[in-house]
């Protein structure tokens, strides 16, 4: 029964053109989103590419994509621009990423491709009262992007530098 399930974990991530969630997955197999949380873990220790992004669960499929990863310095208040920035260049965020000086390389899932991914990230994130993880690096983290066509990367990283978010030399970071 639980490879079955597994099984068909697989199957409606590999057909779902974006995220799928925990509670979606498991209202439709009829268990709870623990055991579904569980299920994946044992998928990824298989060797399954799943992704946990806010949104739910993904495989990547193999888009014709590239990605590129920039390197942004800005303060909280920012943050909106930013990421509407990138977005309404084309771009993809697939993750924000800072140096931690103990704990290395700390990375966080945000997969956003719209305004309306920014407008719930920002909601969630005063909704929780949380802190960025760039509020650990005074302003100072990189993004990795996907994007189809290199004139949209320029673009954005224009508009980033133009708007003075994006870190051009070692004085920024």
């Amino acid at each position: 029964m639980s490879e079955e399930r597994r099984e068909k974990i697989l199957q409606v991530l590999a057909g779902a053109a974006t995220p799928v969630s925990g509670s979606g997955l498991a209202k439709e197999l009829g268990v709870s989103r623990q055991v579904i949380v569980q299920d994946v873990a044992i998928l990824r220790a298989k060797g399954y590419n799943i992704i946990a992004t806010p949104q739910g669960y993904l495989r990547p499929h193999g888009e014709n994509t590239n990605q590129a990863v920039l390197a942004v310095k800005h303060q909280p208040q920012d943050t909106e621009h930013e990421l509407n920035i990138m977005v309404d260049h084309g771009l993809k965020v697939m993750d924000v990423i800072v140096e931690h000086p103990l704990y290395g390389e700390l990375r966080g899932c945000l997969m956003m491709s719209s305004r309306q991914d920014v407008r719930r990230f920002l909601e969630e994130l005063a909704n929780e009262e949380a802190t960025l993880l760039s509020s650990l690096t005074n302003g100072v983290h990189l993004h990795t992007v996907e994007y189809s066509i290199q004139e949209d990367l320029e673009g954005a990283r224009q508009a980033l530098q133009a708007r003075g978010l994006l870190a051009i030399d070692e004085n920024d970071i």
